[in-house]
């Protein structure tokens, strides 16, 4: 019998928690009603977790509670963290892979907190020198994984390769039918542009690229994101930060002011109900909480911070995504392409 798939959630992380939890759970749940290929361990106050769950009534099934009698709060430094949070929800939620209790750990707790015990527990793989947080990003074509979006604030040029390799080995395990597309982010798309770091990094995706791992696409400029030609973008994290951010904001500019626009008067209202199914499609695409979840890559074990504000949907698509990447095998795929890189080094 195969082994099944465990997602160990820190149920006390996050606003409106664990009620958000529970509530994005009951959906999951739903969703995946003919699978009984995973199991949930929520890490929490017991008590408080067992009445949500009455509340949703869900089974106890497929769920497990771990108490956890305290846990990390949003204004805790990353400092006081490795005093404080050991035996929080948060500190046991991740320990418990690293006791082979569960396959991948989900958090919408204090992001700070999160990475420093990820790491602190989990350690970072021997070949990689820095961990790196991916998120997906929607093109024109399906999906983005862009990294690294802040965990490194400064990177060199083998950075920037083995970011490249994590990104498309997770593009790999969410997404098995297709291509890993990779392209450096960079101010234009001539080889003769950007800093050193990113033309030596240039050069040696170039020399990696093949049909089995990737295929490196060259410098793509922050217009061309969404445009489709590639699907995993590389860049350090203070860029990356900025161009997640700058794009959110826009989404959310062009969604309230479109709103705005079409319910100021009787004719644009009027004009609403005949494209109302245009537009509802439209804003489904740049609902945020469909691409909530940064995934932590580079230690011995995957991490997902799911965002603190979000609600419950948004909180399920983290737990899909939990699902999806211990189905695809990530650190299997992680591991092969770190293969691929040591091949060419030698």
């Amino acid at each position: 019998m195969e082994k099944k798939i465990t997602i160990a959630i820190d149920a006390m992380g996050g606003d409106n928690s664990p009620n958000k939890i529970i509530e994005g759970l009951s959906l999951f749940l739903k969703k995946n009603i003919q699978n009984d290929d995973f199991l949930i361990n929520l890490h929490g106050d017991k008590k408080k977790i067992e009445i949500e769950l009455n509340k949703f009534s869900i089974s106890n099934k497929l769920i497990k509670i771990i108490h956890s009698s305290t846990e990390v709060s949003d204004d805790e430094t990353p400092l006081t963290a490795l005093k404080n949070s050991k035996n929080t929800s948060m500190w046991n939620c991740i320990n418990s892979q690293l006791e082979g209790d569960a396959d991948i750990s989900l958090s919408a707790g204090n992001t700070g907190v999160l990475l420093v015990i990820s790491r602190m527990i989990l350690k970072m793989m021997s070949q990689l020198s820095k961990p790196a947080l991916a998120g997906l990003w929607p093109n024109k074509n399906g999906m983005n994984v862009v990294l690294d979006l802040g965990a490194n604030i400064e990177c060199n040029d083998e950075n920037l390769v083995e970011f490249a390799e994590l990104g498309s080995a997770l593009y790999k395990s969410l997404y098995p039918d297709d291509k890993p597309l990779v392209s450096l982010l960079n101010v234009g798309s001539e080889e003769i542009k950007g800093t050193e770091i990113l033309k030596k990094a240039y050069k040696k995706l170039n020399n990696l690229s093949n049909e089995n791992n990737f295929i490196f696409k060259g410098y793509i400029e922050g217009n061309k994101i969404m445009d489709g030609g590639a699907n995993v973008i590389v860049t350090d994290g203070f860029t990356g930060n900025i161009a997640l951010k700058t794009a959110e904001g826009t989404a959310k500019f062009i969604t309230d002011n479109l709103k705005k626009t079409l319910t100021e008067n009787i004719l644009t209202k009027i004009s609403l109900i005949f494209s109302y199914f245009a537009l509802k499609k439209f804003k489904n695409r740049l609902d945020p909480r469909k691409y909530n979840g940064a995934i932590f890559l580079g230690l011995n074990g995957p991490v997902v911070k799911s965002h603190g504000g979000t609600d419950a949907k948004g909180f399920y698509h983290s737990i899909d995504l939990c699902y999806k990447i211990v189905k695809g095998k990530l650190l299997v795929q992680i591991k092969n392409n770190l293969n691929h890189l040591k091949n060419d080094k030698l």
